[in-house]
């Protein structure tokens, strides 16, 4: 099986990140396969984080001085970067936490606090939260805690046989008593891309609120918030090519300024007295403290680079990543696909198991040919038990991802069985 042509230069764009370059214990050359869990920096991002440190390093929005502006101005910069990236119509929109699990506890926690004097951003006795059974534990385990504080049902969509989202009850899983729906907008473990627009408009007939977690899409393709038509969105930094410690939380305006604040502290406040406080506009409402300076900007740099390639292009380069890594995989004797088995409505993410081999023991094996890739439940225990197994083995690829890498997880898994036997 021959590779196919990607419309990437990935020789060229593998040379601007330095750690695919080393080789591991047997003089193993690094194939890495993890990329859903983190995905590595290039040179471009390392180099800003070192710049800002050595050159900038000051608090934003403390000081008059010189350091400070220059702190503030490329921390500002970076959340203008993400409006446009997921075109929302304010940079004022975009909430800078520390990863995705952080920006959905946010919206979790606002709505159970009762505190919104809207009543439409505030759960109690009789309404409902709905998610979907491949989501991540941080988008299942803030709204279990929501239900239990406020009295609120917790409900789901189940998945089909072949990791999709089955719609078939949606009219009477979201209804009137829906107050918001939270749903992955990719999964991270079956690598489904869910059908987003027909839960908005579903959504949108009972005027319940929806929350799309784009951890594993905005870092693969293109994002239109506007587009999609839901109310909030949250993803992650370390899975797009930018530093750990960084998340971000989108909202449409209407909703971020309804919501109380998530955190008390210095800059989110308009004026404190000891009888009460004042709050300031989005987006300091929700940027308590001393914010995630230096991630920011890393950031932004990943934003650059991400755009200067282009995620249409790397939306390409994965898909045929994907078709040959199912063709090559689906050619195993006694390995089966734990998700979708087409490029149908799928990304980048492939997650399986060896018969009679458990998972832990197909990861170990790989690791000792050079060959990264994830193994448990993947923070989605659900799915393992809808399926069950008790966990698998997933290879995700990025922009870096070469075909030579798919021959070498393939070979390993020959390798695997021929070990067991």
């Amino acid at each position: 099986m021959s590779a196919p042509h990607s419309p990437l230069d990935v020789d060229r764009v593998r040379k601007d990140f330095p750690i695919l370059e080393r080789r591991l214990a047997g003089d193993h050359p690094l194939v890495y396969l993890d990329s859903a869990n983190t995905s590595q920096k290039p040179a471009a991002v390392l180099d800003v984080l070192a710049e800002h440190y050595t050159r900038h390093n000051a608090n934003v929005a403390r000081a008059v001085h010189q350091l400070g502006e220059e702190s503030t101005a490329a921390y500002e910069s970076a959340r203008d970067k993400l409006a446009a990236l997921i075109n929302a119509p304010s940079r004022d929109e975009i909430i800078f936490t520390k990863n995705a699990s952080e920006a959905l506890n946010l919206v979790a926690h606002t709505l159970a606090s009762g505190l919104a004097d809207d009543p439409r951003y505030r759960l109690g006795p009789g309404d409902e939260i709905v998610v979907t059974e491949m989501e991540h534990h941080s988008n299942i385990v803030p709204w279990q805690l929501a239900a239990k504080r406020t009295g609120a049902a917790f409900r789901w969509f189940g998945l089909t046989d072949d990791g999709r989202l089955d719609l078939s009850t949606i009219g009477e899983l979201i209804n009137e008593r829906t107050k918001i729906v939270s749903l992955v907008h990719q999964s991270n473990s079956l690598g489904t891309v869910n059908d987003v627009a027909t839960v908005v408009a579903r959504a949108r007939e009972v005027g319940a609120l929806v929350l799309l977690d784009g951890s594993q899409s905005v870092p693969h393709q293109p994002i239109d918030v506007t587009a999609l038509g839901v109310d909030l969105l949250a993803f992650t930094g370390h899975k797009m090519v930018g530093p750990t410690g960084i998340g971000v939380l989108w909202g449409r305006r209407e909703v971020l300024d309804a919501l109380p604040p998530f955190l008390g502290g210095g800059e989110m406040i308009e004026t404190v007295d000891m009888t009460g406080s004042t709050f300031a506009p989005i987006p300091h409402k929700f940027e308590a403290g001393t914010p995630p300076i230096a991630q920011a900007i890393g950031l932004g740099a990943a934003v650059d680079y991400l755009t200067g390639i282009g995620l249409d292009r790397i939306h390409e380069h994965e898909l045929t990543l994907t078709g040959y890594a199912l063709e090559k995989l689906n050619a195993i004797d006694d390995l089966r696909i734990i998700g979708p088995n087409s490029l149908e409505g799928r990304g980048g993410t492939v997650s399986f198991v060896v018969d009679g081999v458990h998972p832990h023991d197909v990861g170990q094996l790989l690791d000792e040919q050079g060959v990264a890739v994830r193994v448990g439940h993947h923070c989605a225990r659900p799915v393992c038990v809808r399926y069950g197994i008790p966990a698998t083995t997933r290879a995700s690829f990025y922009l870096y991802t070469t075909f030579d890498e798919i021959d070498a997880l393939a070979d390993g898994l020959h390798q695997v069985k021929r070990f067991f036997g």
